[in-house]
């Protein structure tokens, strides 16, 4: 296949991975993502980083602590995404196990935008009357609806884990780990992890105040790790060591049973068995159907599943959520067929930015992902936002940092964009309705100054071939078992193929009986219902499959081309 790269291997980290008991497989496969030493792959949550080394992480527990006992009105400010849901709950449901007065807001994306806005913190004061406002997944770039909660005379706590801006908010306490002066040696944390980890500091500042002297326990947050699991993958940040230990815990818990009612409740109106949970299943499962919430009515129906200890309401909602992802699934692909139909008549650039306005807001988002994924190209999509503005979503491709590039058209061009944030691969941004022309010419004369040709060649990232010895099932289910995505990808292996059978089963994937040599093997290809040449080389991952009571092994192809 055109574009294949194989994942070089540290041998001398393979052996000693091998040498202390994993699997020669397993040891290969780890030591190709930077592992040396199997106290990485430890699940002890002692090995999480201390939480002390957050900045402000002491001061802003301090001053919840002061805030709880003196019985103040909380108020968590949340996103609209799952990462913010998640984070969102992870507060409510342990701020109420420490005895604290608290209630959220989560904007509505269509009428409020995104983050602490002044509007927000108006409707703030006007609805629930708060002492103390928490932003989670956001905040770190409202000077001005911070200033606005000041103001009205309320305190702020920021948490986020946004890059910030020049300038940070006049906050009563910020903590984010990409705030300047913060040492926490993981700058991945999602904004559910930063959440956790001030819950975990909260209840030390407890444990120091004595207040479980006298009970007979303290609360427990590891009962919260499947909801830190599930926004931290959804929210594709980079999966290092401290973010590899959070989600595995989190789906431990989920595949002993002991989720919360309503992550259950996901699994189950996905048709998912959560006793066999992983990562997957939280960022293309159980993730897109909390966010379609958030993207095609309101966040609060998404935070109530996540929230609520009643296992029918839970059970309810989460048929609800799953009827507005079939919807988001309908929108999207009609959107990325007009957005096809448009790149007829365009030859893509070094990026690619699109506009239409009927395209529906809330999946932008997506639609952007799909196209940066067929061009492999740095993508914005924009919709009308209806107030004389575009809201745009962006995804970017591994040589471009996506937030770095909006900040240098900014400079370039400084009143064409009203707003921007995001990461090295995703950001958003809102423009005023007639500057989309321009910015869809600075953003292509930025990229071309910070990409080269080769950069837009799209590479195929592998593990290899896979020799005959490994294709089994016992490698399968470690690689079911360990926790992968960004920054630590699932292995994808490569191979020719011999095509012995095929046929369509559900009206748009592939059923195929593959051989190798004298190896034959069941394999399926999704999406993709043209049938294949008689001969491919592929790229693949192994899976199990669980069928009537069967265990059988089954490659799942991702790219191929005729052999």
């Amino acid at each position: 296949m055109s574009g294949i790269v194989t994942r070089s291997v540290d041998g001398d980290a393979a052996a000693r991975l091998a040498a202390a008991g994993l699997s020669p497989f397993m040891a290969r496969i780890y030591a190709a993502r930077g592992i040396s030493d199997t106290a990485q792959l430890t699940l002890d949550l002692s090995r999480l980083i201390p939480p002390e080394r957050l900045l402000n992480l002491g001061t802003m527990a301090g001053l919840l602590a002061d805030a709880i006992t003196e019985r103040k009105k909380l108020l968590i400010v949340a996103d609209y995404d799952a990462d913010g849901a998640t984070a969102c709950a992870v507060g409510l449901r342990a701020l109420r196990l420490f005895g604290a007065d608290v209630d959220y807001l989560v904007p509505n994306r269509f009428e409020y935008g995104y983050g602490l806005t002044p509007e927000i913190v108006q409707l703030a004061a006007e609805r629930k009357k708060p002492d103390v406002l928490i932003t989670v997944d956001n905040g770190i770039a409202s000077i001005d609806g911070v200033a606005e909660a000041n103001r009205l005379g309320m305190k702020v706590l920021v948490t986020d884990h946004h890059l910030p801006g020049d300038a940070l908010p006049d906050a009563w306490c910020i903590i984010n780990p990409n705030q300047p002066g913060c040492g926490f040696p993981s700058k991945n944390l999602a904004g559910v992890g930063v959440m956790f980890y001030l819950m975990l500091a909260l209840r030390a500042e407890f444990r120091r105040r004595g207040a479980y002297a006298a009970k007979p326990a303290e609360p427990r947050l590891d009962t919260l790790l499947d909801l830190v699991a599930l926004g931290t993958v959804a929210d594709v940040v980079k999966l290092d060591d401290n973010n590899r230990l959070l989600v595995q815990q989190g789906l431990q818990r989920m595949r002993a049973g002991r989720a919360q009612p309503g992550i259950t409740a996901l699994f189950n109106a996905a048709g998912r068995d959560i006793s066999r949970a992983g990562a997957y299943d939280l960022g293309f499962v159980a993730g897109p159907r909390l966010n379609a919430a958030g993207r095609l009515t309101d966040m609060s129906l998404g935070i109530e599943c996540l929230t609520t200890d009643d296992a029918p309401r839970a059970a309810d909602i989460a048929r609800q959520l799953d009827q507005l992802n079939r919807q988001r699934r309908d929108i999207e692909a009609d959107m990325q067929a007009s957005a096809l139909a448009t790149m007829d008549d365009v030859e893509p650039g070094y990026s690619l930015s699109l506009f239409d306005p009927q395209w529906h807001q809330g999946v932008i988002g997506i639609l952007a992902s799909r196209l940066r994924e067929r061009f492999h190209r740095p993508t914005f999509a924009f919709a009308a936002a209806g107030n004389g503005e575009l809201k745009g979503s962006g995804r970017s491709i591994p040589a471009l940092h996506l937030r770095d590039a909006l900040d240098l058209v900014s400079k370039r061009h400084p009143e064409l964009i009203v707003r921007f944030g995001g990461h090295a691969a995703a950001a958003g941004l809102t423009l005023h309705e007639n500057g989309f022309n321009t910015f869809r010419d600075a953003f292509e004369a930025v990229t071309r100054d910070l990409l080269t040709p080769a950069d837009l060649d799209r590479e195929w990232i592998t593990d290899g071939e896979l020799p005959c010895a490994d294709l089994n099932l016992d490698n399968a289910a470690a690689l079911a078992d360990a926790v992968w995505g960004q920054g630590f990808p699932e292995p994808r292996f490569h191979d020719r193929f011999e095509v012995t059978s095929q046929r369509v089963v559900g009206e748009r994937h592939l059923k195929l009986r593959l051989r190798r040599g004298a190896q034959a093997i069941d394999a399926m290809l999704f999406g993709h219902a043209e049938l294949l040449p008689d001969t491919v080389f592929a790229t693949y991952r192994l899976a199990a499959n669980h069928y009537n009571g069967a265990v059988t092994l089954q490659l799942i192809l991702e790219h191929w081309q005729a052999g």
